[in-house]
């Protein structure tokens, strides 16, 4: 670091900003820039909480950038949206045939306004003020029959909730080099507050705790707490402020949430003031969020990895949205089924998040990765979620469990009311077919599941190459790439492609695809010999060739030897592992083999 370099603080909207500041400060040798990635009020918070870190200036974008000049003093440059950043959303959106409109602030709509009447282009643009107009804005075009947005970040997650395609509106390198030469010469003739910095110095002496500070109100003046300020830690925290107020010093121990806390405050004076200052250290590690595979996760978690998955950007839900939210409704289970990598995790978190109990608990159990002992926690333990009420319990890989183990399960469900006392979602795996596992049926049936089929990619084959495009615009944030499509042989190939592991695989290849272009557009060369392995690897992992298929014109006792032989063949011979995947004890195993 040179002493002598402006230091900025980098507030980004999206990860791929904050890479493309990286690099180009990089390339700099009269900077030193530390980013992070918040948009709107995260964007502030994390500008409030680095402010004392010594930089000269904060570099943002829209929003972010006026909130963030509402709270701290230090200078603050907006990128701005050129009018090539605009054309470049405009190129993207035309790989699609639905309609599109341009929605943001000012700064972007009017720029849009001037590039479209040069261009002679026929786009509505709707221009909003503020955060609050977004969702009516959006609603209405939704209302006209427009299924694609090009807007910036404080739309772009909001129409995904509302079932719009949405191409954010990115800043190029030219915007970015044009904030930072701005920076450069503001930070010339600018000081910093320099009586607030030394105050803040003498906080971050007690180092190795976190640290809140609260003015007399209640107010946090300072944190390093990854909060929003309402969190059981900060109110506890607050409680405390007027016995140190009072005494001036104020050491406790609290029990919060199943971790304790070492809790050590003093009042600190700042301009005629006397702050409250709290130095919190946690000794004990709090309780894991997921035990013997089980897995908890709160509503916020399974928004943010349904909204932000490719599932969902792809529009997988689909014509069955319609479908999805009235069956979230009801209280009946929901049995998912599809071929491997169609979306079931993703259908039962829509399920979740349009259901009743949404602010409850989503438990996901998945019962390919059960083991002996996470069976038995499940089935036996006084924590087990099955003795828990109101939660959302997701048993995805239903398929995979034996025979014995689905009878119990079925057995434990039935005994213990669970359906009527939680939500009850399943998911299994079909064939190639469409038919569903046996053991999954007489789930549907014993407990009056309502069904949700998932088709595999290869019946949606039309729709490749706006989920591919789609898809593309999601992956030019996230790797900083500015590509613009996939040349028409490209395409052509990935149309044509059978898709054995549905939209995985295709989110797997277009990614690659992406990461490895350094051209406007994805060729066709670098598709056909990214699929040709696919083939190989396909055909590598197929049945070795000369094992018999399976005769089914023989007795029961005849067919389960070959199975037997077939499965110890593949566990090298090692009765124990042949047993425990056939779900059978040694003994049986060996009473087969001896019949």
């Amino acid at each position: 670091m040179n002493p002598g370099n402006i230091r900025i603080l980098g507030i980004a909207p999206y990860e791929g900003m904050k890479s493309i500041m990286q690099k180009l400060a990089r390339e700099r040798q009269d900077i030193d820039l530390t980013v992070y990635v918040g948009d709107l009020h995260k964007g502030a918070e994390i500008a409030r909480k680095n402010f004392h870190e010594d930089f000269d200036i904060i570099i943002s974008r829209g929003g972010t950038a006026e909130l963030i000049g509402d709270i701290t003093q230090l200078p603050v440059i907006e990128i701005s949206l050129s009018v090539y950043d605009i054309l470049r959303a405009i190129k993207m959106a035309e790989n699609f045939a639905s309609r599109y409109a341009i929605v943001g602030f000012p700064s972007i709509t009017g720029s849009a306004r001037l590039l479209c009447d040069l261009l002679q282009y026929k786009v509505e643009i709707c221009t909003i003020h503020s955060e609050q107009e977004v969702k009516e804005a959006l609603l209405a075009l939704k209302k006209k029959g427009y299924r694609m947005v090009l807007c910036d970040m404080i739309a772009n997650t909001t129409a995904k909730r509302l079932g719009l395609n949405a191409i954010l509106i990115t800043s190029g390198n030219e915007s970015i080099s044009n904030a930072f030469d701005q920076a450069v010469k503001l930070c010339r003739h600018h000081s910093l507050l320099r009586e607030e910095n030394r105050f803040l110095q003498d906080v971050i002496k007690e180092c190795g705790h976190e640290t809140v500070i609260f003015r007399e109100n209640g107010e946090i003046f300072y944190s390093t707490l990854d909060t929003d300020g309402l969190d059981p830690i900060t109110e506890v925290l607050r409680r405390e402020i007027p016995s140190t107020l009072s005494s001036g010093v104020r050491r406790s121990f609290k029990n919060i949430n199943g971790a304790l806390y070492s809790i050590n405050g003093h009042t600190i004076p700042f301009c005629g003031r006397d702050y409250p200052a709290f130095y919190v250290s946690s000794n004990k590690v709090p309780f894991a969020t997921s035990k013997y595979g089980v897995q908890y996760l709160n509503q916020n978690d399974v928004e943010h990895s349904f909204y932000n998955s490719f599932y969902n950007a792809a529009d997988g839900v689909g014509a069955m949205q319609s479908m999805v939210e009235q069956m979230a409704q009801t209280d009946f289970p929901i049995m998912i089924t599809g071929e491997e990598g169609t979306g079931k995790e993703r259908v039962a978190e829509a399920v979740y998040t349009r259901s009743a109990l949404r602010l409850h608990p989503f438990i996901i159990i998945n019962f390919a990765l059960m083991s002996d002992k996470s069976w038995a926690f499940l089935t036996n333990h006084y924590n087990s979620p099955f003795n828990d009420n109101n939660n959302t319990i997701y048993m995805k890989n239903l398929d995979s469990l034996s025979g014995e183990r689905l009878r119990q399960l079925l057995s434990i469900i039935i005994d213990m009311n669970l359906a009527r006392r939680n939500r009850l979602l399943f998911s299994c795996v079909c064939g190639a077919d469409g038919s569903v596992p046996g053991s999954c049926l007489n789930f549907v049936n014993q407990l009056s599941c309502l069904t949700i089929h998932l088709p595999p990619l290869r019946e949606r084959k039309e729709e490749i190459p706006a989920l591919a495009n789609l898809y593309l615009s999601a992956l030019n944030i996230s790797l900083a790439k500015e590509i613009l499509g996939l040349e028409s042989g490209a395409m052509e190939l990935l149309v044509h492609y059978e898709w054995p592991c549905n939209y995985t695989q295709f989110k797997r290849i277009l990614t690659e695809l992406t990461s490895i272009t350094t051209t406007p557009y994805i060729l066709e060369s670098s598709a056909e010999a990214l699929l040709d392995r696919e083939r190989q690897a396909a055909a590598a992992s197929a049945p070795r060739p000369g094992r018999p298929l399976l005769r089914l014109d023989r007795t029961l006792d005849e067919i389960n030897r070959d199975i037997i032989r077939a499965v110890l063949d593949e566990t090298n011979g090692n009765q124990s592992a042949a047993a425990k995947r056939l779900g059978i004890s040694r003994t049986t195993l060996w009473r087969f083999l001896k019949q």
